[in-house]
């Protein structure tokens, strides 16, 4: 027997993700949560991971559906495992076209238009953490965004790497990381 998946759309994802979810969810989650997200995105995060929605970056709402789901979501799906990560640099290309299209200006300030730029905070890389940085000052403004993606930026400046992923990744601590971990308000 063939599984019927149900392709959801670009406004359902959406909807899911800016009325159902508060910031807190994003971004403080925790189990409930990402049931909640497994329940009704997991199926949409295979198909874009696969590439089948690869065509919903040709409009703002598409693109930042599909950032949602590149992004964010395998982040409550695979929560301290590698594949949490698995599709980052997917985002990143996919953040980068859509910034250039000025995709991110068609969204409202705020909320909308940060996760145009949250695949470049999650980025291991100081030239994506600069870019992440100036477009939230640029585009959104100063304030608690604006921190968070420098205090990202001050991370990756220090180690190159995140150091909370090193667990999820397989990666082995420095004495350095692992005295940073021990702070409180370590990693994200």
């Amino acid at each position: 027997m063939t599984k019927v998946v149900n392709t959801p759309t670009i406004a359902d994802v959406l909807r899911f993700w800016f009325d159902e979810l508060t910031p807190e969810d994003w971004f403080g989650g925790g189990a409930e949560v990402d049931v909640l997200v497994h329940d009704r995105l997991a199926g949409a995060y295979e198909l874009a991971a696969a590439g089948t929605l690869d065509a919903w970056g040709q409009t703002s709402d598409g693109a930042l559906a599909l950032l949602i789901l590149l992004d964010q979501v395998p982040r409550n799906l695979f929560r301290s495992a590698p594949r949490a990560f698995a599709t980052d640099e997917r985002a990143q290309d996919l953040a980068r076209r859509a910034v250039a299209r000025a995709q991110d200006l068609e969204q409202p300030e705020g909320d909308r238009r940060l996760f145009f730029y949250l695949p470049f905070e999650h980025a291991e890389e100081i030239v994506l953490q600069d870019c992440c940085v100036a477009l939230v000052a640029e585009r959104i403004g100063q304030g608690e965004r604006l921190d968070y993606a420098e205090r990202h930026r001050a991370v990756i400046r220090r180690f190159g790497r995140f150091p909370h992923r090193n667990a999820a990744l397989g990666r082995t601590c420095t004495a350095e990381e692992l005295d940073y971990l021990a702070q409180p308000d370590a990693g994200f």
